[in-house]
């Protein structure tokens, strides 16, 4: 049974979507508002906060600076090579980035696959708690985030990675 909820964050609305397992849930996305390929609710998914409050509370201790690595269960969506590099995303350090071409050096990806590799990271059904914001252009710009790019900008200011924007 597919179940959801949706939560309040620094970064607008979250909905949580996840797969039931006896007491547990498996996330298999975390999407925001004006997201490129949300997940839109289906009348067959149930609205469930009880078995998302673990999500939740991590979110929260996230959002709250007390939480640098998420400890989540995840469902298996997406091909071979999306979960490799998946994988890949989720060894990046909080508070670090790295670029499309380190990560693709780091999965023996010749740099004809790059493109194929940023297509994977844009396909990353669980924004933030996968950290796909931590991947940057190999000029230290925002190349493109599921999200909004001034999203993947507060989250590694949020991190420290980046120093704070004066205004």
């Amino acid at each position: 049974m597919t179940a959801w909820t949706t939560i309040t964050s620094p970064l607008g609305e979250l909905l949580l979507v996840g797969e039931e397992h006896s007491d547990d849930i498996a996330l298999a996305s975390l999407s925001m508002p004006g997201q490129k390929n949300a997940p839109a609710l289906r009348p067959t998914w149930r609205r469930d906060t009880v078995r998302f409050a673990d999500v939740a509370q991590q979110l929260s201790a996230y959002f709250d600076g007390r939480l640098t690595e998420f400890t989540l269960t995840f469902t298996a969506a997406g091909t071979e090579f999306q979960q490799r590099v998946w994988r890949e995303l989720e060894r990046i350090p909080y508070g670090t980035t790295t670029t499309y071409g380190a990560l693709a050096a780091r999965l023996g990806l010749p740099r004809d696959r790059i493109q194929a590799l940023g297509a994977a990271i844009g396909a990353n059904p669980l924004l933030l708690v996968r950290p796909c914001h931590r991947v940057i252009g190999a000029d230290g710009s925002m190349r493109g985030y599921a999200g909004g790019v001034e999203r993947k900008v507060h989250l590694l200011t949020h991190e420290g990675a980046l120093p704070p924007s004066l205004v």
